[in-house]
């Protein structure tokens, strides 16, 4: 059955959103999010194509993609974003499209929970320019509550991401290589055989040791690759990268043979910091999980 992708228009001074799916149910999980906020909801609509009409870039996008997006349509969502448009997109295909659908205005994620969809609202609707708890409606508190805690987050990166490092001539006694890195990637992960996995989330490191690794080899490293190495579900692993590219610690490099692959790498000063620890704590012990 055809829907309007206007329908259920609601015009209010309040914040306000319009949901995009490709199944009633992919509708219904996002007005569900946007209920809990108490923003109101534009419209709807249960048909994705490149050519669908959206009401005007002020108003947010939250869309859901259960089965494979449609020919164009990422790339349609990408351009909304670069002409100001805030959009939450999630969907268990969005890993494999994340590079056609890559900007700072969308936030990815795979299989989103209810709580990290009701922060994707708070995100999209608060003024990109604030603090996402700078949303201001007393009926807000939850999403305030949630937005300070990114924000402190956030915060810290900001300031790990901005102090200057000296400059050092490397000692050929410390050089760094990958194996020894790939044995710390290991040795992390040898302790989910003796221990629940959850006491030692810790993906932001996960991230961070297999892109110094990956550099050391010379090899590009994919979202997706860079998500399975987090060790984390995918939603939560996109989610970080997505901070730690915002807060300069990460950078987006485009692949030269297709520009619709992105590739994530570590920024120099990262990759300074992260060298200058490694051989630091190679110094303290030859085993420096």
């Amino acid at each position: 059955m055809s829907h309007d992708p206007l329908a259920m228009i609601e015009y209010r001074s309040d914040p306000a959103i319009f949901i995009l799916g490709d199944e009633s149910r992919a509708v219904a999980r996002w007005r569900d999010a946007a209920d809990a906020a108490g923003v109101s909801v534009r419209g709807t609509s249960e048909t994705l194509a490149a050519d669908i009409a959206l009401p005007v870039t002020s108003v947010p996008l939250l869309v859901e993609i259960i089965g494979d997006a449609p020919a164009g349509f990422l790339e349609r969502l990408r351009a909304e974003a670069e002409a100001g448009r805030r959009i939450a997109l999630s969907g268990s295909q969005i890993t494999t499209g994340a590079a056609a659908a890559w900007h700072d205005n969308i936030l990815l994620s795979s299989a989103p929970t209810p709580m990290e969809r009701l922060q994707d609202v708070a995100s999209i609707i608060a003024p990109p320019a604030s603090r996402l708890h700078d949303v201001g409606r007393d009926s807000h508190d939850l999403l305030r509550k949630l937005s300070e805690d990114v924000g402190r987050i956030a915060e810290t990166l900001a300031n790990l991401a901005e102090e200057p490092g000296p400059v050092r001539t490397e000692d050929e006694s410390e050089a760094l290589n990958a194996a020894d890195i790939r044995a710390i990637i290991r040795a992390r992960r040898l302790r989910e055989s003796y221990f629940p996995a959850c006491l030692f989330a810790d993906p932001a490191w996960d991230m961070l040791l297999d892109l110094m690794a990956a550099r050391l080899e010379g090899s590009p490293v994919a979202v997706s690759s860079l998500c399975i190495a987090s060790a984390v579900p995918a939603t939560t692993a996109l989610r970080w990268i997505r901070t730690l590219t915002d807060q300069g610690l990460l950078v987006r490099v485009a692949d030269p043979r297709d520009g619709r692959r992105v590739f994530i790498d570590l920024s120099e000063q990262t990759a300074w910091r992260l060298t200058e620890y490694l051989r630091a704590a190679q110094r303290v012990s030859p085993l420096f999980a």
